[in-house]
């Protein structure tokens, strides 16, 4: 196993990688709905049955699929991540990250916090290069119709798969281990190299904790129009740094990631010499008195 430390950097979805919600791209016009027309009918629906947001659109998505007669199966959802649009220079942005990475003795690694679903983003162009994706999810049946919701990714939600990945924790059904104490020192993931990438009000819990435990939080904004939220989150200390959503190589953005990689290089550079500075110094007073 390597010893170069670990860098994880965690992403919402839409409007971070992507410039709209994912389901827009492909299932909604399969509906033959307007995306207006979809989500307002999923947000009427959870109001008037005071019921989880995330949870009403997936059973609207279950409801007008079987009014349409067309079977909401897994290898439907997943297709519906083809055409998926990314912003500028996200297609690339894993690999040159990755590279950069391991250049500066890191290994960097990529997870989805996404209340959007895991299915589509598995279908998507990018969806290889996430170590895990934490999302929602359908469970489907023998016949391989969506019958219920396997996870549903709130807001908060998103917040406890920042310690699973933390701890090295990642099965979600792994409560045990998630839960029980660890030394700062067995656990997988340094808080401080951790890096959450967001786009508004939705990713301020995962934004704020990362940033609170030593990490870095970045907000991205995808038009002049849509600045002043990302503006307002750093305003009050709830990110570190807020760019336009551009990927591209030597950007601003790209620029302060890499920055924040030779970062975790350097720190885990220098524990390593006071830790075995204080290793050397136990063993020779053990010598002394012995």
């Amino acid at each position: 196993m390597s010893d170069m430390p670990i860098f994880a950097v965690m992403y919402d979805f839409d409007r971070t990688l992507s410039p709209k919600d994912m389901q827009e791209y492909q299932f909604i016009p399969s509906l033959g709905m307007k995306a207006s027309d979809f989500w307002g009918e999923a947000n009427a629906f959870g109001d008037k049955n005071e019921m989880d947001k995330i949870l009403s659109y997936m059973y609207i998505m279950i409801k007008k699929s079987k009014e349409m007669n067309i079977p909401l199966t897994r290898d439907r959802v997943v297709k519906c991540g083809e055409s998926i649009e990314f912003f500028k220079g996200v297609e690339s942005w894993f690999t040159r990250i990755n590279e950069f990475g391991i250049k500066n003795g890191v290994i960097v690694e990529h997870y989805v916090l996404s209340s959007g679903l895991v299915e589509i983003i598995e279908g998507s162009k990018i969806g290889k290069f996430f170590k895990k994706i934490y999302a929602s999810e359908f469970l489907y049946d023998e016949n391989g119709y969506a019958v219920f919701p396997k996870s549903a990714v709130n807001y908060t939600s998103k917040t406890q798969f920042v310690y699973r990945i933390n701890k090295g924790v990642l099965n979600v059904s792994n409560d045990w281990d998630l839960n029980r104490s660890t030394p700062d020192n067995d656990k997988r993931v340094r808080f401080k190299n951790m890096l959450y990438i967001g786009d508004g009000m939705s990713d301020v819990p995962c934004m704020k904790m990362v940033k609170a435990y030593g990490g870095s939080s970045i907000a991205v904004y995808n038009s002049e129009s849509n600045r002043h939220l990302v503006e307002d989150l750093l305003n009050h200390g709830r990110v570190d740094f807020m760019f336009p959503a551009d990927y591209s190589e030597n950007t601003d953005f790209d620029v302060t990631v890499k920055n924040l990689i030779k970062k975790a290089a350097i720190e885990d550079s220098l524990i390593r010499e006071h830790d075995g500075q204080i290793a050397d110094a136990s063993q020779k007073q053990y010598s002394i008195f012995y």
